[in-house]
């Protein structure tokens, strides 16, 4: 394990068990998260992406299981620094020992994430009495640094508040704060603008971004939404069917991105100063009752070779950083032009090759 690696995931397989029979989740997953990154996970709804992070904290549904694969932590304690197999602990020493203390969650919806029978502080509290042994001031003075930390006006105000009586954006503050609040080494943020309006939106971005900076905190962010990915993700893996099809840096795959899903996503983010017909990606993800034989994305394709439908592609190398499980990689496949994506462009301080 690279010193700079705080987490590795390999051949990582989820499964669960319905009515109609196995669902194939997660299928063969690999990825790394560097100390102090910010790593974006993208892609579809039921993709993979959420239930891939779920292993990380262990709230796998009842019915999930992992089929193979391993989740490497470097875990750090006071005395050392051990490397422990996350895929393998008990849900008890996943409660002692990682959630809260070493890795937490921000939810995708505030209004679920609180109590709305507790305050406020009572709320930021319990989890630094409970893991961090602090005593009832001791914990009130922090659930105070940390909600004027999130940035909110009045922390006492907050403090004795009930979230019903914060904003929308306020509330996603606190969450923040909550899964802060025992300094975790990693924080997943599940899709944590998805429910708020986009001027609250582009704030907890900002918030998050600022948070990392302070605080060197290893980030996974899930999304939908390729539109916030670039402000705020240092790396992004693109998931499609269980599987991760593309893998690379921020401008890796904004402007040299080589699968025709990424293209797909990349054309159907909407553009202000566009009056163009936005792209739709035609038909939908596959049955992972039925995982596909060749390439999963093959029947939306419309490069798709014979090859796709018979076996599914390796993930090729095309660069250091930047990876792609496409045959059109492949040295015989014809040579496809990618598509002039011109609303790359409206994205901030990543040169100015929009035009590629």
């Amino acid at each position: 394990m690279d010193n700079n690696v705080i987490l590795e995931v390999r051949d990582l397989e989820v499964s669960f068990q319905t009515f109609n029979g196995k669902v194939s989740a997660v299928r063969g997953v690999n990825f790394e998260l560097y100390k102090g990154e910010t790593l974006a996970i993208v892609g579809e709804s039921g993709s993979g992406k959420s239930v891939t992070n779920k292993i990380l904290l262990g709230i796998l549904d009842s019915n999930g299981t992992i089929d193979n694969g391993t989740v490497l932590y470097k875990m750090k304690t006071a005395e050392k620094e051990e490397i422990v197999d996350l895929a393998k602990l008990t849900d008890k020493e996943m409660q002692k020992m990682i959630r809260g203390k070493q890795i937490a969650m921000v939810f995708q919806d505030p209004m679920t994430s609180l109590n709305p029978t507790m305050t406020i502080g009572k709320q930021i509290m319990e989890g630094l009495i409970e893991h961090q042994k602090m005593s009832r001031h001791e914990a009130k003075q922090k659930a105070l640094e940390l909600i004027d930390l999130v940035k909110i006006t009045n922390p006492e105000i907050c403090f004795k508040s009930f979230p019903h009586q914060l904003s929308g954006g306020m509330r996603q503050r606190i969450v923040i704060a909550i899964a802060l609040s025992c300094n975790p080494r990693i924080l997943i943020c599940d899709e944590p603008s998805t429910a708020l309006d986009v001027t609250i939106q582009s704030q907890i971005l900002e918030l998050i971004k600022d948070l990392q900076r302070k605080l060197g905190v290893s980030i996974i962010f899930i999304t939908h939404d390729l539109g916030v990915v670039a402000d705020v993700a240092d790396r992004v893996a693109v998931m499609y069917a269980g599987k991760i099809v593309e893998y690379g840096t921020v401008k890796d795959i904004f402007y040299h991105s080589r699968h025709p899903y990424t293209w797909g996503l990349l054309a159907s983010m909407p553009d202000p100063e566009s009056d163009e017909e936005l792209y739709s990606i035609p038909g939908t993800p596959p049955n992972l009752l039925y995982p596909p034989k060749g390439d999963a994305f093959a029947v939306r394709n419309q490069y798709a070779m014979k090859i796709d439908f018979e076996k599914e592609p390796p993930m090729f190398k095309i660069s250091d950083t930047h990876y792609a499980a496409t045959w059109l990689l492949h040295e015989k496949a014809p040579k496809v032009t990618p598509p002039v994506i011109r609303r790359r462009k409206l994205y901030q301080g990543m040169g100015s090759d929009h035009n590629e």
